[in-house]
């Protein structure tokens, strides 16, 4: 299982190479992706379906809010937990 360091470089790494297309623009990692136009709505989609195929894990309808993936923080703090929860 993934540690949260491991779910941030894989996330924050998949936003430059799909969103900014640079390794020298900044994204910090509490950034809010949405608040400074990273990411569009279609973004999140298409995140949300990386980090599901990735970490291989199945989001919930209910989980699926702008709070669990705005920033690198919040997405693996939130995938971390979700494979916690998955490893019972």
């Amino acid at each position: 299982m993934k540690n949260r360091q491991e779910i941030a470089a894989a996330t924050r790494d998949y936003i430059r190479k799909n969103f900014l297309y640079s390794d020298s623009q900044p994204l910090a990692d509490d950034q809010s992706l949405l608040g400074t136009g990273v990411v569009d709505s279609t973004g999140i989609l298409e995140l949300i379906t990386f980090l599901e195929e990735d970490f291989d894990l199945r989001f919930k309808d209910e989980e699926l809010v702008a709070d669990n993936f705005d920033s690198v923080d919040r997405i693996s703090t939130f995938v971390e937990s979700k494979l916690k929860n998955h490893a019972r």
